[in-house]
Protein backbone atom coordinates (compact mmCIF):
# COMPACT_ATOMS: atom_id res chain seq x y z
CA UNK A 1 0.00 0.00 0.00
CA UNK A 2 1.67 3.21 -1.05
CA UNK A 3 0.54 6.38 1.35
CA UNK A 4 0.54 9.86 -0.40
CA UNK A 5 2.12 11.02 2.96
CA UNK A 6 4.57 9.35 5.45
CA UNK A 7 3.18 11.33 8.29
CA UNK A 8 -0.24 13.25 9.40
CA UNK A 9 -0.58 15.06 12.33
CA UNK A 10 -4.15 16.52 13.10
CA UNK A 11 -4.71 19.34 15.26
CA UNK A 12 -7.97 20.07 16.38
CA UNK A 13 -8.72 23.67 18.30
CA UNK A 14 -10.95 26.46 18.99
CA UNK A 15 -9.60 29.67 19.64
CA UNK A 16 -6.05 29.36 19.34
CA UNK A 17 -4.69 31.67 17.38
CA UNK A 18 -1.97 32.80 19.07
CA UNK A 19 -0.21 29.61 19.31
CA UNK A 20 -0.84 28.29 15.96
CA UNK A 21 2.25 30.02 13.92
CA UNK A 22 4.75 28.91 16.90
CA UNK A 23 2.97 25.48 16.67
CA UNK A 24 3.42 25.22 12.88
CA UNK A 25 6.88 26.27 12.94
CA UNK A 26 8.39 24.06 15.79
CA UNK A 27 6.34 20.85 13.81
CA UNK A 28 7.75 21.77 10.65
CA UNK A 29 11.84 22.34 12.59
CA UNK A 30 11.06 18.66 13.62
CA UNK A 31 9.76 17.51 10.45
CA UNK A 32 12.25 18.88 8.55
CA UNK A 33 12.80 17.31 5.20
CA UNK A 34 10.55 14.78 6.18
CA UNK A 35 6.71 13.90 3.79
CA UNK A 36 4.57 15.33 6.29
CA UNK A 37 1.47 17.25 6.49
CA UNK A 38 -0.67 19.10 9.01
CA UNK A 39 -4.42 18.85 9.33
CA UNK A 40 -5.74 21.98 11.32
CA UNK A 41 -9.51 21.75 12.18
CA UNK A 42 -11.39 24.60 13.34
CA UNK A 43 -14.01 23.68 15.76
CA UNK A 44 -15.81 27.15 14.78
CA UNK A 45 -13.45 29.56 16.99
CA UNK A 46 -14.88 32.84 17.24
CA UNK A 47 -10.94 34.90 16.90
CA UNK A 48 -8.89 34.69 14.20
CA UNK A 49 -8.07 31.06 14.32
CA UNK A 50 -8.99 30.63 10.92
CA UNK A 51 -7.68 33.66 9.57
CA UNK A 52 -4.16 32.51 11.09
CA UNK A 53 -4.14 28.69 9.44
CA UNK A 54 -5.15 30.41 5.84
CA UNK A 55 -1.59 32.18 6.67
CA UNK A 56 0.03 28.85 7.40
CA UNK A 57 -1.45 27.28 3.98
CA UNK A 58 0.09 29.74 2.01
CA UNK A 59 3.74 29.86 4.25
CA UNK A 60 3.97 26.23 3.90
CA UNK A 61 2.58 24.98 0.47
CA UNK A 62 1.37 21.48 0.53
CA UNK A 63 2.09 20.62 4.35
CA UNK A 64 -1.19 22.51 5.75
CA UNK A 65 -4.45 21.10 5.15
CA UNK A 66 -7.96 23.26 6.86
CA UNK A 67 -11.13 22.47 8.24
CA UNK A 68 -13.28 24.90 9.66
CA UNK A 69 -16.39 23.71 11.26
CA UNK A 70 -19.11 26.62 11.16
CA UNK A 71 -19.94 26.25 15.02
CA UNK A 72 -18.35 24.67 17.52
CA UNK A 73 -19.03 20.77 17.53
CA UNK A 74 -16.67 19.60 19.56
CA UNK A 75 -13.43 17.66 19.87
CA UNK A 76 -14.68 14.14 18.95
CA UNK A 77 -16.20 16.09 15.77
CA UNK A 78 -12.60 17.78 15.26
CA UNK A 79 -10.85 14.82 15.18
CA UNK A 80 -13.65 12.66 13.33
CA UNK A 81 -13.48 15.46 10.44
CA UNK A 82 -9.57 15.33 10.36
CA UNK A 83 -8.98 11.44 10.20
CA UNK A 84 -11.47 11.20 7.25
CA UNK A 85 -8.98 13.87 5.50
CA UNK A 86 -5.11 12.09 6.69
CA UNK A 87 -3.36 10.40 4.45
CA UNK A 88 -0.16 9.50 6.38
CA UNK A 89 0.30 5.84 7.12
CA UNK A 90 1.15 7.08 11.00
CA UNK A 91 -0.82 9.44 12.25
CA UNK A 92 -0.77 11.78 15.23
CA UNK A 93 -2.97 13.95 17.06
CA UNK A 94 -1.93 16.97 19.34
CA UNK A 95 -3.71 20.09 20.93
CA UNK A 96 -2.96 23.31 19.46
CA UNK A 97 -2.40 25.19 22.86
CA UNK A 98 1.16 24.21 22.85
CA UNK A 99 1.09 22.11 26.11
CA UNK A 100 1.73 18.99 23.97
CA UNK A 101 5.13 19.29 22.70
CA UNK A 102 6.67 18.56 18.42
CA UNK A 103 9.13 16.66 19.45
CA UNK A 104 7.49 13.60 21.01
CA UNK A 105 6.51 12.87 16.71
CA UNK A 106 9.47 10.89 16.02
CA UNK A 107 9.54 8.50 19.06
CA UNK A 108 6.06 8.33 19.02
CA UNK A 109 6.06 7.54 15.06
CA UNK A 110 9.03 4.98 16.07
CA UNK A 111 7.11 2.73 18.52
CA UNK A 112 4.20 2.80 16.03
CA UNK A 113 6.99 1.39 13.37
CA UNK A 114 9.51 -0.51 15.02
CA UNK A 115 7.54 -2.21 17.52
CA UNK A 116 4.53 -2.45 15.48
CA UNK A 117 1.90 -0.85 17.43
CA UNK A 118 -1.56 -0.22 16.60
CA UNK A 119 -1.69 2.83 18.69
CA UNK A 120 0.23 4.63 21.30
CA UNK A 121 -0.90 6.95 23.72
CA UNK A 122 1.23 9.99 25.52
CA UNK A 123 1.26 9.81 29.04
CA UNK A 124 2.02 13.17 30.93
CA UNK A 125 3.49 11.89 34.03
CA UNK A 126 4.57 15.47 35.19
CA UNK A 127 1.78 17.73 34.99
CA UNK A 128 1.62 21.32 35.13
CA UNK A 129 -1.96 21.53 36.51
CA UNK A 130 -3.48 22.63 39.74
CA UNK A 131 -4.23 20.01 42.09
CA UNK A 132 -8.18 21.11 41.19
CA UNK A 133 -7.38 18.72 37.45
CA UNK A 134 -4.77 16.06 38.63
CA UNK A 135 -6.99 14.67 41.02
CA UNK A 136 -9.84 14.04 39.30
CA UNK A 137 -7.88 13.04 36.37
CA UNK A 138 -6.56 10.13 38.42
CA UNK A 139 -9.96 8.41 39.44
CA UNK A 140 -10.93 9.22 35.69
CA UNK A 141 -7.78 7.01 34.37
CA UNK A 142 -8.21 4.58 36.99
CA UNK A 143 -11.64 3.74 36.27
CA UNK A 144 -11.13 3.83 32.76
CA UNK A 145 -8.87 1.05 33.57
CA UNK A 146 -10.70 -1.28 35.51
CA UNK A 147 -13.54 -1.20 32.86
CA UNK A 148 -11.61 -0.87 29.70
CA UNK A 149 -8.87 -3.49 30.52
CA UNK A 150 -6.28 -0.78 29.08
CA UNK A 151 -3.31 -0.41 31.06
CA UNK A 152 -3.38 3.07 30.11
CA UNK A 153 -2.02 6.03 32.59
CA UNK A 154 -3.51 8.89 30.67
CA UNK A 155 -6.39 8.00 28.59
CA UNK A 156 -7.14 11.87 28.12
CA UNK A 157 -3.72 12.88 26.87
CA UNK A 158 -4.00 14.84 23.55
CA UNK A 159 -1.03 13.66 21.84
CA UNK A 160 -1.21 9.92 20.28
CA UNK A 161 -0.01 7.56 17.41
CA UNK A 162 -2.03 5.91 15.70
CA UNK A 163 -1.39 3.55 12.30
CA UNK A 164 -4.00 4.99 9.62
CA UNK A 165 -6.15 1.59 9.33
CA UNK A 166 -7.14 2.46 13.17
CA UNK A 167 -8.29 6.26 12.38
CA UNK A 168 -10.52 4.91 9.35
CA UNK A 169 -11.76 2.06 11.30
CA UNK A 170 -12.99 4.15 14.35
CA UNK A 171 -15.97 6.30 14.61
CA UNK A 172 -15.64 9.52 17.27
CA UNK A 173 -18.68 10.84 17.75
CA UNK A 174 -19.92 12.60 21.64
CA UNK A 175 -17.43 12.91 23.72
CA UNK A 176 -16.15 9.95 23.01
CA UNK A 177 -12.56 11.66 21.89
CA UNK A 178 -11.05 10.60 25.47
CA UNK A 179 -12.04 6.67 24.59
CA UNK A 180 -9.92 6.42 21.10
CA UNK A 181 -7.83 3.65 22.62
CA UNK A 182 -11.20 1.41 23.86
CA UNK A 183 -12.76 2.10 20.69
CA UNK A 184 -9.74 0.80 18.81
CA UNK A 185 -9.51 -2.29 20.82
CA UNK A 186 -13.25 -2.74 20.33
CA UNK A 187 -12.69 -2.85 16.57
CA UNK A 188 -9.53 -5.25 17.18
CA UNK A 189 -6.59 -3.11 16.98
CA UNK A 190 -5.05 -4.60 20.76
CA UNK A 191 -1.53 -3.59 20.39
CA UNK A 192 -1.91 -0.36 22.45
CA UNK A 193 1.87 0.70 24.41
CA UNK A 194 2.20 3.83 25.97
CA UNK A 195 4.95 6.72 26.36
CA UNK A 196 5.71 9.52 28.31
CA UNK A 197 5.88 12.73 26.91
CA UNK A 198 6.32 16.13 28.25
CA UNK A 199 3.66 18.37 29.91
CA UNK A 200 4.35 22.20 29.31
CA UNK A 201 2.45 24.77 30.86
CA UNK A 202 -0.31 26.96 28.88
CA UNK A 203 1.74 29.26 27.34
CA UNK A 204 -1.10 31.68 25.65
CA UNK A 205 -5.15 31.30 26.26
CA UNK A 206 -7.23 29.45 28.96
CA UNK A 207 -8.36 26.14 28.89
CA UNK A 208 -11.36 25.53 27.30
CA UNK A 209 -12.32 22.45 29.43
CA UNK A 210 -13.84 22.54 32.70
CA UNK A 211 -14.42 20.05 36.27
CA UNK A 212 -17.88 19.17 34.01
CA UNK A 213 -16.03 17.15 31.52
CA UNK A 214 -14.89 14.66 34.34
CA UNK A 215 -18.90 14.09 35.26
CA UNK A 216 -19.32 13.82 31.07
CA UNK A 217 -16.64 11.45 31.07
CA UNK A 218 -17.60 9.22 33.26
CA UNK A 219 -20.89 8.67 31.91
CA UNK A 220 -19.19 8.38 28.61
CA UNK A 221 -17.39 5.28 30.12
CA UNK A 222 -20.44 3.52 31.27
CA UNK A 223 -21.85 4.46 27.43
CA UNK A 224 -18.66 2.86 25.54
CA UNK A 225 -18.69 -0.18 28.25
CA UNK A 226 -22.56 -0.87 27.62
CA UNK A 227 -22.11 -0.46 23.50
CA UNK A 228 -18.53 -2.36 23.72
CA UNK A 229 -20.47 -5.24 24.54
CA UNK A 230 -23.81 -5.68 23.79
CA UNK A 231 -24.49 -3.51 20.76
CA UNK A 232 -24.75 -6.09 18.66
CA UNK A 233 -26.30 -8.54 21.55
CA UNK A 234 -28.89 -6.38 23.81
CA UNK A 235 -30.59 -9.62 24.77
CA UNK A 236 -27.56 -10.95 26.47
CA UNK A 237 -28.07 -8.28 29.10
CA UNK A 238 -32.07 -7.20 28.82
CA UNK A 239 -32.67 -10.74 28.37
CA UNK A 240 -30.20 -12.23 31.57
CA UNK A 241 -31.00 -9.31 34.04
CA UNK A 242 -35.45 -9.84 32.92
CA UNK A 243 -35.37 -13.47 33.56
CA UNK A 244 -33.46 -13.18 36.85
CA UNK A 245 -35.94 -10.01 37.97
CA UNK A 246 -38.72 -12.32 36.89
CA UNK A 247 -37.63 -15.64 38.67
CA UNK A 248 -36.72 -13.94 41.87
CA UNK A 249 -40.06 -12.41 41.70
CA UNK A 250 -41.67 -16.09 41.33
CA UNK A 251 -39.85 -18.03 43.47
CA UNK A 252 -41.00 -14.76 46.07
CA UNK A 253 -43.96 -15.26 45.46
CA UNK A 254 -43.86 -19.04 45.47
CA UNK A 255 -42.54 -18.62 48.90
CA UNK A 256 -45.46 -16.54 50.46
CA UNK A 257 -48.13 -18.38 48.09
CA UNK A 258 -46.72 -21.89 50.19
CA UNK A 259 -46.99 -19.63 53.24
CA UNK A 260 -50.61 -18.82 52.66
CA UNK A 261 -52.09 -22.25 51.94
CA UNK A 262 -50.21 -23.53 55.09
CA UNK A 263 -52.05 -21.28 57.20
CA UNK A 264 -55.52 -22.03 55.39
CA UNK A 265 -54.27 -25.77 55.89
CA UNK A 266 -53.26 -25.57 59.51
CA UNK A 267 -57.02 -22.95 59.90
CA UNK A 268 -54.64 -20.66 61.53
CA UNK A 269 -55.23 -16.57 60.94
CA UNK A 270 -53.12 -15.27 58.49
CA UNK A 271 -52.20 -11.40 56.73
CA UNK A 272 -53.87 -10.92 53.70
CA UNK A 273 -51.61 -11.08 50.51
CA UNK A 274 -52.85 -7.31 49.71
CA UNK A 275 -51.53 -6.56 52.82
CA UNK A 276 -47.94 -8.38 52.58
CA UNK A 277 -44.99 -5.87 51.47
CA UNK A 278 -43.75 -8.82 50.36
CA UNK A 279 -46.25 -9.58 48.06
CA UNK A 280 -45.91 -6.66 46.21
CA UNK A 281 -42.07 -7.10 45.83
CA UNK A 282 -42.73 -10.33 44.14
CA UNK A 283 -45.18 -8.94 41.71
CA UNK A 284 -43.12 -5.88 41.07
CA UNK A 285 -40.01 -7.99 40.09
CA UNK A 286 -41.98 -9.94 38.36
CA UNK A 287 -43.09 -6.68 36.15
CA UNK A 288 -39.95 -5.45 35.84
CA UNK A 289 -38.53 -8.66 34.61
CA UNK A 290 -40.88 -9.23 31.97
CA UNK A 291 -39.99 -5.36 30.90
CA UNK A 292 -36.65 -5.99 30.69
CA UNK A 293 -36.63 -9.36 28.97
CA UNK A 294 -39.54 -7.51 26.18
CA UNK A 295 -36.94 -4.23 26.06
CA UNK A 296 -34.29 -7.17 25.03
CA UNK A 297 -36.22 -8.79 22.75
CA UNK A 298 -37.55 -5.38 20.79
CA UNK A 299 -34.07 -4.40 20.80
CA UNK A 300 -32.86 -7.58 19.23
CA UNK A 301 -35.47 -7.15 16.47
CA UNK A 302 -33.77 -3.58 15.98
CA UNK A 303 -30.32 -4.89 15.93
CA UNK A 304 -30.86 -7.42 13.37
CA UNK A 305 -33.09 -5.22 10.90
CA UNK A 306 -30.74 -2.07 10.71
CA UNK A 307 -28.73 -1.20 7.83
CA UNK A 308 -24.93 -2.13 8.16
CA UNK A 309 -25.74 -4.91 10.96
CA UNK A 310 -22.43 -7.29 9.18
CA UNK A 311 -20.30 -4.25 9.58
CA UNK A 312 -16.84 -5.39 9.95
CA UNK A 313 -12.98 -4.19 10.11
CA UNK A 314 -10.44 -5.42 7.70
CA UNK A 315 -7.03 -5.17 9.45
CA UNK A 316 -4.90 -6.66 6.57
CA UNK A 317 -5.41 -9.10 3.80
CA UNK A 318 -2.98 -10.13 1.23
Amino acid sequence: MSFPSDLSVVVPLFNEEESLPELMAWIDRVLEGRNYEVVFVDDGSTDGSWAQIVSLKASYPGRVLGLSFARNQGKSAALHAGFQKVTGRVVVTMDADLQDSPDEIPGLERRILDDGLDLVSGWKKKRYDPITKTIPTKLFNRATRIVSGIPLHDFNCGLKAYRLEVVKAVEVSGEMHRYIPVLAKQAGFSRIGEQVVQHQARKYGTTKFGLERFVNGFLDLLTIAFLGRFANKPMHLFGVLGTMMFAAGMLLFAYIAGVKLWAIYLDVASTKLAEMSAFHIALASMLMGLQLFLAGFIAELVIRNKPGRNEYTIKSEI
